[in-house]
């Protein structure tokens, strides 16, 4: 079972996964597609990627016109920002946050034209992406993370950001 919650972007979902605990641990579903599509999310997912990250490391606002994504951080933890990157809509510069970690196991369901980037807050964090779509189908596209007409704010100051990122 999952629970989905609309957030104050359109189309964009916190998703919390069901957790069986035990004294040997949890157990968790990360994806089950009759599960996600009867709770109207029905991106077909066509590849997965994984991003492990030190302390500090800020990546900046990525996406593209044509890419779902379900993200959700495996191990550590993230403060993850999506935004509207959508400049033909009302909502353009509208961002959100979360945070996104290997305890509370919480996904976000991000459609197209939304920038998705993160800080990680423990010693270092695992991020995972399944998308929609093959790498490099779409041009991507980058904002900055720290972009005036946005106002993002990020809990600490960067450490580590990629040349794309600055």
């Amino acid at each position: 079972m999952i629970t989905v919650e609309k957030t104050s972007l359109k189309g964009v979902y916190l998703v919390k996964p069901s957790v069986h605990e035990d004294a040997r641990g949890n157990f968790y579903e990360t994806y089950n597609e009759k599960e996600y599509k009867a709770a109207g999310l029905t991106a077909t997912f066509v590849q997965d990627d994984v991003s492990r990250s030190v302390g500090g490391v800020l990546k900046g606002m990525h996406g593209d016109p044509g890419t779902t994504k379900l993200v959700q951080c495996t191990a550590g933890k993230v403060y993850a920002v999506i935004l509207n990157c959508d400049e033909s809509s009302p909502d353009f510069g509208k961002w959100e946050s979360f945070i996104l970690s290997d305890e509370n196991k919480y996904q976000l369901y991000i459609p197209p034209m939304y920038g998705n980037g993160y800080y990680v807050l423990s010693d270092y964090a695992v991020y995972t992406y399944k998308q929609s779509t093959y790498y490099g189908e779409y041009k991507q596209f980058t904002y900055k993370y720290n972009d005036e007409r946005f106002g993002i704010v990020w809990p600490d100051e960067a450490k580590v950001v990629s040349e794309r990122d600055k």
